[in-house]
């Protein structure tokens, strides 16, 4: 299951990047994380800022509503959606 907390003003969800992969793709969830591959390397943040821009075409957001919280440096994150559900953003990803 998906770890989606949510709070007044949108969510936060539990998010798993493997960076330098062939195209950018969900692949499923691990230890309740989105698992999302990124073609963008890990360097000088190209990954947050493709991570914010994949998560938010996925959800139908603004790049501006989506934002890492924690894990900047990790493969581990943690991506603060504005605007959304938790009921949202489960039926945006088909989960």
């Amino acid at each position: 299951m998906l770890d989606i907390q949510e709070d007044a003003g949108g969510v936060t969800i539990k998010i798993r990047v493997q960076p330098r992969a062939a195209k950018n793709q969900v692949s499923g969830i691990m230890d309740g994380a989105l698992k999302v591959r990124l073609t963008a390397p890990p360097v000088d943040g190209a990954a947050n800022k493709a991570c914010c821009a994949f998560i938010a075409e996925l959800l139908g957001v603004a790049k501006g509503r989506v934002a890492v919280c924690h894990g900047h440096t990790g493969r581990n994150k943690t991506v603060r959606v504005e605007g959304l559900t938790a009921r949202q953003v489960l039926e945006r990803l088909n989960y």
